[in-house]
């Protein structure tokens, strides 16, 4: 769906601009966007990879351990049906530590690994448990504390001040995993009474 919906907006804009008589507009266009793109990429290569290397370092010193005892009554009530010693904890412990240090490429594995474990724990595999529905659903909405990437694209294009979006960032993803968490919540709850009436009737 979304090949066809860039592949219609890449369209209307050429036909727009050959109406227009300035087709040429958009090769111009085009060779600046890959230009821009390749040097965004470049300045933030030190920046992921500074913070890529410390997660790494976290996690071979045994810092996910320490920070998954920590976390571990929060995952508990969090991820009830996940045993607190499980790998798939480690994972998404992981995934959400680089999310709130606003590494979404680091996060990515990790995410990916969560719910490879997550699905060996999966009483009905065809369908997504509901630690997979909440892992998806921190995921999607964790908070950010220290938004790297954007920080380094802010700097990338000459901000006077590119870190002084952290303070925003912290309350608007504050609010949305917050959300997050509680609509995943209810909708548990109500599924879990769902089904103690279906078992029940």
């Amino acid at each position: 769906m979304l090949n066809m919906i860039w592949l219609l907006l890449l369209v209307s804009g050429i036909l727009v601009a050959a109406w227009h008589g300035n087709i040429e507009v958009v090769t111009t266009a085009a060779l600046q966007a890959a230009r821009d793109a390749v040097e965004v990429c470049l300045n933030l290569v030190g920046i992921m990879a500074l913070w890529l290397g410390i997660m790494k370092i976290a996690e071979s010193g045994g810092m996910v351990s320490v920070l998954a005892r920590m976390l571990r009554p929060l995952m508990v009530r969090l991820f009830p049906s996940v045993p607190p010693n499980h790998p798939a904890m480690g994972a998404i412990i992981l995934n959400l530590s680089a999310n709130m240090l606003g590494l979404g490429n680091a996060a990515t594995p990790f995410g990916m690994k969560a719910m490879q474990h997550l699905q060996e724990i999966n009483p009905r595999p065809n369908t997504a448990s509901e630690a997979m529905c909440t892992f998806l659903a921190l995921n999607t909405s964790c908070i950010t504390l220290l938004p790297a990437t954007i920080i380094g694209v802010r700097a990338s294009f000459n901000s006077t001040n590119p870190a002084e979006i952290v303070g925003p960032c912290i309350l608007a993803t504050a609010c949305a995993m917050l959300v997050g968490v509680t609509v995943d919540y209810l909708f548990r709850r109500r599924n879990r009474r769902r089904r103690r009436q279906d078992s029940a009737g």
